[in-house]
C-alpha cells in the first residue's frame, strides 16, 4: 500500500487510536483495585484524624480498628439498620440524592484511652462545587475533638483553606449545642469577636479571608449534617437533650 495515500493515514490513524485506547483501557482496570484501596486507606485516615491518631494513608488501615469500635447507618428515626456498613455501603453524595425519610447516616464510635468519640460524617456545597469531611464529637456529644475538611474545587488560597490545619484546628472544643441545649452548629463568621478562638462557648470561629460563600458552606453543612443525629442522640439520652 502506498504509504503516501490517504487511505494508508487514515487506517495508521486509526490502528494507533484504538491501540492507545485499548492500553488506557487496559490500564485503568488494572488499577481500579488500587485506587479503591487508596480512596478507602484515605477515608480511614480521616476518620482518625479527628480523633487525634494522625498517620499516613498507608498505615490508617492498620489502626482503624484498633480505634473504631462501631460502625451504625442510622435512620431518620435515630434506630440502626443492622444490615447496612456505613464505611463500604453509604456514599454521602448518592445518599442525599435520595427522598430523605429513607437515607441513612454514618456514624463512627471510636474510643482512645478508654475516652469515647462520635465521628459524623459531613456532605455540603462551597462556592464551586461539593464540599465534606468529618467531625468528631466527645462523650457529651456537644464538644468538638477534631475535624477533617476536603474540597472538590475550591479556590487556591481561599475556600481550599479549608483543608489546612490552622483552619481545622480552630474548630477545636468548640460546642455546638446552646446553654439551653439547641443545636446551633459552629458558625464560620467573617469579623468575629474572638479572632484567637479563646472563647470556646461563643460557637464561632474566625472565616477565611475572601471565602465567605465558602464559610458559609461549612457553617450550613456542620448544622445540616449535625440536626440529623438528634433522634439518635435523644435515645442516648445524653444532658443537652
Amino acid at each position: 500500500m502506498d504509504k503516501n495515500s490517504n487511505i494508508y493515514t487514515f487506517l495508521f490513524v486509526g490502528v494507533m487510536v484504538i491501540g492507545i485506547a485499548s492500553i488506557l483501557a487496559f490500564t485503568s482496570q488494572t488499577l481500579k483495585p488500587m485506587q479503591k484501596e487508596n480512596v478507602k486507606n484515605e477515608k480511614m485516615q480521616n476518620i482518625l484524624s479527628t480523633i487525634g491518631i494522625n498517620v499516613s494513608r498507608e498505615e490508617a488501615e492498620g489502626l482503624y480498628s484498633k480505634y473504631i469500635k462501631e460502625e451504625l447507618a442510622l435512620k431518620i428515626d435515630g434506630s440502626v439498620n443492622e444490615s447496612l456498613n456505613p464505611f463500604s455501603e453509604i456514599n454521602l453524595a448518592k445518599e442525599l440524592k435520595k427522598d430523605y425519610k429513607n437515607q441513612h447516616f454514618p456514624l463512627y464510635v471510636a474510643e482512645v484511652e478508654s475516652e469515647k468519640y462520635y465521628i459524623i460524617e459531613l456532605r455540603g456545597v462551597g462556592l464551586w462545587d461539593a464540599i465534606w469531611g468529618y467531625i468528631s464529637l466527645k462523650s457529651d456529644f456537644n464538644t468538638i475533638n477534631g475535624v477533617s475538611f476536603d474540597h472538590k474545587g475550591e479556590t487556591a488560597g481561599l475556600g481550599a483553606e479549608i483543608t489546612k490545619d490552622w483552619f481545622k484546628e480552630s474548630f477545636v472544643n468548640e460546642k455546638v449545642f446552646n446553654e439551653n441545649g439547641e443545636l446551633v452548629g459552629i458558625t464560620v463568621l467573617k469579623g468575629n469577636n474572638d479572632p484567637k478562638n479563646q472563647d470556646k462557648n461563643d460557637h464561632e470561629v474566625d472565616a477565611i479571608s475572601g471565602s465567605t460563600i465558602t464559610g458559609d458552606g461549612v457553617t450550613n453543612m456542620i448544622k445540616e449534617r449535625l440536626n440529623n443525629y438528634l433522634p439518635y442522640l435523644e435515645k442516648l439520652n445524653i444532658a443537652q437533650l
